[in-house]
């Protein structure tokens, strides 16, 4: 319902009064105005330079009536501001021939150019004009961010969808990557005397292991600890990603013994630092999902502890592997209907399974995994040691999506040139490490004179650089375990 007015219960008496039909008419007719209103129209092409800025009061109009809408209307709003103000194909198409008509013609490469250039404008869909403007007021860029956070999300639970509204969730985000670009860029340490919206921020985004209290949150930018993240200097002390790092003798296997509750020790012995560990790198806004913030946070990072702590010469993550179990199962369920059994375990362990569980069958298993209990018997832990290891290697090691890792925290390690180092037996006993990987977690290493090299290696041939223990277990699949 619209915004009462002092007279609020003759205008509800009204309403009611009004079939539902007219009143959805009366709504679409007001964002079908007010889009109308908003988005800019695009200029001729001899007369862009010229044109003159939309008025400030449509940009803020624009923004407050997106804020007073929830569910579908929000959605619907997204759904024609896509649809309907989008590129002039017709104009594309005129263009496109005219490109082809100068090329074929071979004229002379200034009238070439122009038509390319031509072609490129009419190629700008009409609500990026909107974006740009929304961009330049105050508040604007957190405005967008939100909106790409709903486009985001809208298009993963289907309540927007189509090919327009993907188009502009892409333009849109790589709008941001270039007003969120390292040089706009503040990167800024959090400490126990940090404000106290900035500790509730970190606490309320960490979605890796989450804080437990205020015992916690102060443990973590303690002693031994760094928590670093960036802002924006058009959105100044909010935290936009968010990066954990513990200070360690050697590189952890227990993300238990980094967060566990233990009172912060007061001073830092500085001798027993040789090692950075990442163990949580968190993005707090949605919509900004796609832009490269990541790789950015780390090798800042990397420069401010040199500087700060130059003994620091081993750089190393302890990250989670989520999917494992969910991709395991998976394939459980898809090997007994092909073959009535599976073949991912050897007969020697099927039958040390069988022992402990009763039987071995791919049901049980499958019980077994989606349910966090088995962490409580030593002997099934044991049973399941060896074959649970050999199979994350391969799925992080073998399991592709268009040749590049399929694990989504793999493949973005590996793009920043690290090294699959290793995998860790029971390194998260939590609920959520058990379910996710059965426990287990991984190390990927920044050898960084080797970073640059690597990250061209893996995008360019899709070539995973990986230590002696990964590439053995690699192999103990591949002799012991059938796809």
């Amino acid at each position: 319902m619209s915004r009462l007015v002092p007279h609020s219960r003759l205008l509800l008496r009204q309403s009611q009064a009004v079939p539902r039909g007219l009143l959805r008419a009366a709504s679409d007719v007001g964002m079908e105005e007010l889009l109308s209103r908003s988005v800019p129209p695009l200029p001729p092409y001899e007369t862009k330079e010229k044109a003159p800025p939309p008025a400030e009061l449509r940009g803020a109009e624009f923004m407050r009536y997106y804020r007073g809408l929830a569910g579908p209307p929000r959605a619907e709003l997204l759904a024609r501001l896509a649809r309907d103000f989008g590129v002039d194909h017709g104009r594309v198409a005129e263009f496109s021939a005219k490109v082809l008509q100068a090329r074929e013609q071979q004229r002379e490469l200034g009238a070439l150019l122009q038509a390319e250039d031509r072609l490129r404008y009419y190629l700008n869909p009409r609500y990026r004009g909107l974006f740009q403007h929304l961009g330049r007021l105050e508040g604007g860029l957190r405005f967008l961010v939100e909106l790409r956070g709903d486009l985001v999300e809208g298009l993963a639970s289907k309540e927007v969808d189509g090919p327009h509204v993907k188009e502009m969730s892409g333009v849109l985000k790589n709008m941001l990557s270039e007003w969120f670009s390292t040089g706009f860029l503040n990167l800024e340490r959090v400490t126990w005397q940090s404000p106290c919206e900035v500790l509730q921020k970190i606490s309320d985004s960490e979605a890796v292991h989450p804080v437990r209290n205020w015992v916690d949150m102060k443990r973590r930018v303690g002693s031994y600890r760094r928590c670093y993240f960036f802002s924006h200097c058009a959105i100044p002390g909010e935290p936009l990603i968010v990066l954990h790092v513990a200070l360690t003798s050697d590189i952890s296997s227990s993300i238990q013994a980094i967060v566990k509750e233990v009172e912060p020790l007061e001073t830092e012995d500085t001798d027993k630092i040789t090692t950075a560990i990442f163990y949580s790198i968190s993005l707090t806004q949605q919509g900004l999902q796609g832009v490269e913030l990541g790789t950015y946070l780390i090798k800042r990072v990397v420069k401010e502890l040199q500087k700060e702590l130059p003994q620091i010469k081993t750089f190393s993550t302890l990250s989670p592997i989520p999917g494992f179990t969910k991709w395991l199962v998976g394939l459980l369920s898809s090997q007994t209907k092909e073959l009535e059994k599976n073949e991912l375990f050897t007969e020697s362990e099927r039958q040390e399974l069988s022992q402990v569980t009763g039987d071995c069958t791919t049901e049980t298993l499958k019980k077994l995994l989606n349910n966090n209990e088995w962490v409580r018997s030593e002997k099934l832990v044991q049973a399941l040691h060896l074959p649970l290891m050999r199979l994350c290697a391969w799925y992080l090691y073998g399991e592709k999506h268009r040749g590049y890792a399929l694990n989504p925290v793999a493949n973005f390690h590996l793009q920043n040139g690290s090294v699959l180092w290793r995998i860790n037996w029971m390194a998260d006993t939590s609920p959520r490490g058990i379910a996710a990987a059965c426990g287990m977690m991984v190390n990927y290493r920044y050898f960084l004179e080797d970073t640059a090299t690597n990250s061209a290696a893996y995008l360019g041939t899709k070539a995973i650089k990986a230590s002696e223990q990964v590439l053995s277990l690699v192999s103990q699949f591949q002799q012991n375990s059938k796809l």
